[in-house]
């Protein structure tokens, strides 16, 4: 896990690992844990994404804002 939201996700989870505020005894509670935070960033990328290619009158949405 590197770069960009992957490396601020691997540390905040190795902070609470050493902290002990987070135990993980098998590797698919890990994974899973971690697919769910990124679909969810994902998702939230995808909804941006479409919002800035509205058009009203053949003009994009920048225009408007």
């Amino acid at each position: 896990m590197q770069g960009g939201s992957a490396d601020v996700q691997k540390e905040n989870v190795l902070e609470d690992l050493e902290a002990g505020v987070l135990e993980y005894k098998m590797a698919g509670k890990f994974l899973t844990d971690i697919k769910k935070e990124f679909e969810r960033e994902n998702k939230e990328t995808v909804k941006v994404t479409e919002l800035k290619k509205l058009e009203q009158g053949g003009k994009m949405i920048e225009k408007f804002i």
